[in-house]
């Protein structure tokens, strides 16, 4: 058996043991794929530490960068206490229109709001809705570093932090190369290299999305 087989099945074995299932949450992802979008939504596994994350965290008021089908969003939605909420931002409409549907159908649409287009001109239109307490990253790779920037006007001492795909198969280590996905990262490790207002620690991942890893830091 392969490595990448191994990967998939076990990771299968903790889906079938540790998360029931959940036929509206399967229903997404077969959305997904019928509209089209992209096959690179958090995996099951990966999206229960994200909805265990935002309840040990205790979590009341969560902002996510990169909706995609509204996968991951769902997750978030559905640990949130009574009053809790979810701002999303989404680059492509076309995604955007798939979450809001999946969105509306998982029945958290009332916990979430949706907000399309470039999310670094968004960011700096959700001051009244700050600070965040969870912050889940998970879109263009390219601008990882400007994110964490603007995220930090939204933050406050413990607020928590989730990046995404931050080892891309241990292509983070491609010094010389010109992938701007994986300068993106790079850049972004550089700004949290002894950062004033960051404590932070990486680990590395493998599953049924493959290799790769993900941030986890808090606000000092």
């Amino acid at each position: 058996m392969s490595e990448k087989n191994t990967w998939r099945e076990v990771d299968q074995y903790f889906v079938d043991r540790l998360i029931p299932e959940d036929s509206a949450m399967q229903k997404i992802l077969k959305s997904n794929e019928e509209a089209g979008l992209p096959g690179i939504d958090v995996s099951a596994a990966q999206g229960k530490l994200l909805h265990l994350l935002v309840k040990i965290k205790a979590a009341k008021n969560v902002l996510e960068i990169g909706t995609l089908g509204g996968y991951s969003s769902i997750w978030m939605a559905k640990a949130l206490p009574e009053g809790g909420h979810l701002t999303t931002l989404e680059f492509n409409p076309k995604h955007a229109e798939v979450a809001s549907k999946n969105m509306s159908e998982a029945g958290v649409i009332d916990k979430i709001s949706l907000r399309t287009g470039p999310a670094l001109k968004t960011l700096p239109t959700l001051r009244e809705e700050s600070p965040f307490d969870f912050i889940f990253i998970d879109a263009d790779k390219n601008n990882n570093a400007r994110y964490l920037e603007e995220i930090l006007k939204l933050s406050t001492s413990g607020t928590t932090i989730v990046v995404d795909n931050v080892v891309r198969e241990g292509r983070v280590l491609d010094v010389e190369g010109n992938d701007p996905d994986i300068q993106g990262i790079r850049d972004m490790f550089d700004l949290l290299h002894q950062h004033p207002r960051l404590e932070s620690t990486a680990l590395q991942t493998v599953g049924s999305k493959g290799y790769d890893g993900i941030v986890l830091s808090i606000v000092k």
